[in-house]
């Protein structure tokens, strides 16, 4: 029922293929339990990404529309603007970005390199902007702009994430759920990264529908659980609603521990948990979001706060923003 559902709207396709489920033998070893890492960081567009999901269903939207150019934000180094400027190259539309500097930093690499880099070979516009404190007004009103210079602009939400967004990670879900079922293997939970919350609620609608008992667990990267809840219960309501689906909409799962002092702005455990992943698997983990959720894995582990079995955790990219956080990892 949710794979017919989901075929009833148009998708862009950027990523033809399933990424992969890899074990983590080393991590596994020293915790003592399994644990499995879902590839989003290889899937096929700009250096890779979860952003990619959502953009298929955004995309595809914006052509139908007869849109021209792309009009979405974030910070510097977002990957959400990264991807999507690169997808706006890929289909011959223009892109436009709202950017801040969330950090107020100087830093070279921060402001210049990484996904800022990539935006620049992606013919990208920036458009800076002191903060990003009401961004649906903000891109509307850049929208407005555009038109008024003949332009037919489509605003695409800051990570993608609205309902429509949010549909590419209930397939992800479902493509995740093949997976498992190949394997035959029943996780304890699916941790992953919780920001603009479209990612974790389009996972955790699929398993509410099709594994009930593995939890969906986000790591918060940006807000308290007090704030993050809410965004997460409204995104997984309207996806019901798009889907036709009967749902009990139990309430999200999310753990706010992890991401202090603020959005994009490492910890000690973060950077930890990036070197870590780095020298037992030859992962790359970003500062912003996957560094923090496997922080949180860790740590929940370590202090027995997770049910008993294997684990999966969701890499949603930002391996070029990683680049740009020389002068954190480096320290």
């Amino acid at each position: 029922m949710l794979a017919a559902a989901l075929a009833r709207f148009p998708r862009l396709v950027l990523q033809p293929s399933a990424t992969p489920l890899d074990f983590l033998p080393r991590l596994s070893a020293e915790l003592g339990r399994a644990v499995y890492c879902k590839r989003d960081d290889t899937t096929s567009l700009a250096l890779g990404g979860n952003k990619v999901r959502k953009l298929e269903y955004l995309v595809a939207e914006a052509l139908a529309e007869g849109a021209d150019t792309l009009v979405t934000a974030g910070a510097i180094q977002s990957n959400h603007v990264r991807q999507t400027a690169a997808v706006a190259a890929q289909q011959g539309l223009a892109c436009v970005a709202l950017l801040e500097n969330p950090l107020a930093t100087e830093d070279a690499g921060y402001l210049h390199g990484g996904n800022r880099l990539l935006l620049e070979l992606f013919g990208a516009e920036i458009v800076p902007v002191a903060a990003l404190d009401d961004p649906l007004k903000q891109l509307e009103a850049e929208a407005q702009r555009l038109r008024q210079q003949g332009r037919t602009p489509k605003v695409i939400p800051i990570g993608g994430s609205n309902a429509l967004g949010a549909l590419g990670y209930v397939r992800a879900g479902l493509e995740l759920i093949n997976q498992l079922d190949a394997l035959e293997l029943q996780p304890a939970a699916i941790i992953v990264a919780s920001g603009s919350a479209g990612t974790q609620a389009g996972l955790d609608l699929a398993f509410h529908q099709l594994r009930p008992a593995t939890p969906v667990l986000g790591i918060t990267v940006s807000r308290t659980a007090q704030e993050q809840l809410p965004k997460v219960a409204l995104l997984r309501r309207q996806l019901v609603e798009l889907l036709g689906l009967a749902d009990p909409d139990p309430a999200p799962l999310v753990h706010d521990g992890y991401y202090g002092p603020r959005y994009g702005e490492p910890n000690p455990g973060t950077l930890a948990a990036i070197r870590r992943l780095g020298r037992l698997e030859g992962l790359v983990l970003d500062p912003v979001y996957t560094g923090k959720a496997m922080a949180g894995l860790l740590d929940l582990v370590t202090r027995d706060e997770l049910p008993p079995g294997p684990l999966v955790f969701l890499h949603t990219g930002g391996t070029p923003g990683t680049f740009a956080y020389q002068h954190w990892l480096a320290s």
